[in-house]
């Protein structure tokens, strides 16, 4: 049983861990020789490799529940965390070359709060250079290829954390989203993936101590899983206080009970954007899950989306301009430069009037869909308007960069609105995984999470699996 522990998911395996059944070293054992099977195929995790500190840890977390000291609720956990997320004593490089031998003094919130739990990180995960490209390949470390499909991307920016956890390298990994960085890995990769509402779960990185407004509005910190038990149980750890985020909100993890029975929108079309038939059918076969569970389903698409998704880039690109986009060209990375200043050829930056009107339009926007959510408090839409994106398609010319931002266009939505939204796996396409968001209020993750495991009861779970090639 040791050898296939990393089959399990956090749930079940915390469990066995808590009971006794299974040593946390064990269960170290089993991922780590998983990371060493698995990791050569789709360069998930990147140096410096931390087998003998989670070994250590291990044992440290086995004496703890031997002596009956209290554990926490990931206790002995094996995670991954990104390569843009401080961790005491290892490299925060974000895949950029100039950075590759900065050390991090002390952990992150995010990380603090796993850590916290008592989960052990066995890897550091690959990203795009500053997490800043929806395909995760870098000058220092290379590409992370996608276990279903090497030709397809696995995503970004959390790709190596969506990679890793499909082809079952640790449990949760942890992940951040500014234009749909969990969500759309684990699109990609055929697993769970939760932005947290803003002020949910706490963000800083004591190397960064600074953030821009795009940052403080649309970044946010979650969990990627193979369950969405899991992602609920990872949600619960990664949201308790650090006094370091102003933005942290102690709103409760489960909110007022709904009046039944509730309705749901289904975003099946979009004036203006094209959406491939498989997708739709996704968006549908969510709904058909909802619906046979006793939930009321409708295809109406909240309003104004378009402007939503578009008042990303005078937000966003704004604040770039004057931070990433000229670290971007002296980072050594030529694919972030390459692929910011196609962003800006098709997008432009934007003037301070632009920037402030696009902050004013954030408001009126959110109040519309407030109101829209009275009515449907859960809305179904599609992760990318199309099946599966090329890996390197968004750098390889300006029509690539063109058609990687339309079809990422409902990633943009919730970032925007601040709102949070769970990323659930459908039934796969060709091979290809396939999946929906699942959106609602602020602070109600718990209500899309109990919709997920509704979806996920009825479709199945598709990892982990072996890589492909």
């Amino acid at each position: 049983m040791a050898n296939e522990l990393w089959r399990l998911d956090a749930v079940e395996l915390a469990g066995l861990i808590r009971d006794g059944r299974v040593s946390a070293r064990e269960a170290m054992t089993a991922h780590l020789e998983r990371l060493d099977a698995v990791n050569p195929q789709i360069n998930a995790v990147v140096p410096p490799m931390l087998h003998e500190q989670a070994l250590a840890e291990a044992d440290l977390a086995d004496r703890a529940r031997q002596a009956g000291d209290a554990v926490g609720p990931l206790h002995g956990l094996p995670i991954t965390t990104k390569i843009n997320s401080d961790q005491a004593g290892l490299p925060t490089d974000n895949g950029a070359p100039v950075l590759k031998d900065f050390i991090a003094s002390e952990d992150s919130a995010q990380v603090a709060n796993l850590r916290r739990a008592g989960a052990i990180v066995i890897g550091r995960m690959n990203a795009p250079a500053f997490s800043m490209r929806a395909m995760t390949e870098n000058a220092l470390h290379g590409r992370t290829l996608n276990p279903w499909n090497a030709a397809m991307t696995c995503g970004g920016s959390s790709g190596g954390a969506g990679a890793s956890i499909a082809a079952g390298i640790g449990v949760i990994g942890q992940g951040n989203d500014i234009g749909g960085s969990v969500r759309w890995p684990a699109y990609c990769n055929g697993i769970v993936g939760l932005r947290p509402s803003l002020g949910r779960v706490p963000a800083f990185n004591p190397s960064g101590p600074t953030r821009r407004m795009s940052s403080q509005l649309m970044s946010v910190q979650g969990p990627l899983t193979r369950s969405v038990r899991d992602a609920r149980l990872a949600l619960a750890a990664m949201a308790a206080r650090d006094v370091r985020d102003t933005w942290w909100a102690p709103a409760p993890l489960v909110g007022e009970p709904l009046e039944r029975p509730i309705r749901v929108a289904l975003v099946t079309q979009v004036v203006g954007i094209e959406i491939d038939p498989a997708v739709i059918a996704a968006v549908r076969e969510a709904g058909q899950c909802l619906a046979a569970a006793g939930y009321v389903v409708e295809e109406i698409t909240p309003p104004d989306i378009v402007r939503v998704w578009e008042t990303w880039h005078p937000i966003g690109l704004s604040d770039l301009n004057l931070s990433l986009r000229p670290q971007a060209r002296e980072s050594g990375d030529p694919g972030i430069s390459r692929f910011i200043e196609f962003w800006f050829q098709l997008r432009d930056g934007a003037d301070l009037p632009r920037y402030l009107d696009a902050l004013v339009e954030r408001d009126v926007l959110l109040r519309a869909w407030n109101v829209f959510m009275e009515t449907y408090p859960l809305i179904i839409m599609p992760s990318c308007a199309e099946v599966a994106l090329p890996a390197g398609i968004d750098v390889q010319d300006l029509d690539g960069a063109r058609r990687t931002l339309r079809a990422l266009s409902f990633q943009l939505v919730l970032p925007v609105l601040g709102l949070p939204g769970l990323a659930v796996p459908t039934t796969p396409v060709n091979d290809l995984p396939m999946g929906v968001q699942i959106v609602s209020r602020r602070f109600r993750e718990d209500i899309c999470l109990d919709a997920g495991e509704i979806i996920e009861a009825q479709v199945g779970q598709f990892t982990p699996i072996d890589p492909r090639s």
